[in-house]
């Protein structure tokens, strides 16, 4: 059976974890509706993409 034979250092153990976290997601607030949404990615409430209408949007 395998059994390290020195203690792992505080150091390298975070060394190693150092990708192991939350992504932040980049939300922004609507310039026209003022909701907040994801960036590269349609207002649902109005159904506008880059300033032009994409989709009829919800009632």
């Amino acid at each position: 059976m395998a059994v390290p034979k020195r203690k792992t250092t505080k150091s390298r153990a975070g060394k190693r974890r150092s990708h192991m976290r939350l992504n932040i997601k980049n939300v922004i607030e609507d310039k026209k509706s003022g909701e907040y949404r994801l960036s590269h990615h349609m207002d649902l409430k109005t159904g506008f993409y880059k300033g032009r209408q994409v989709l009829d949007p919800k009632e």
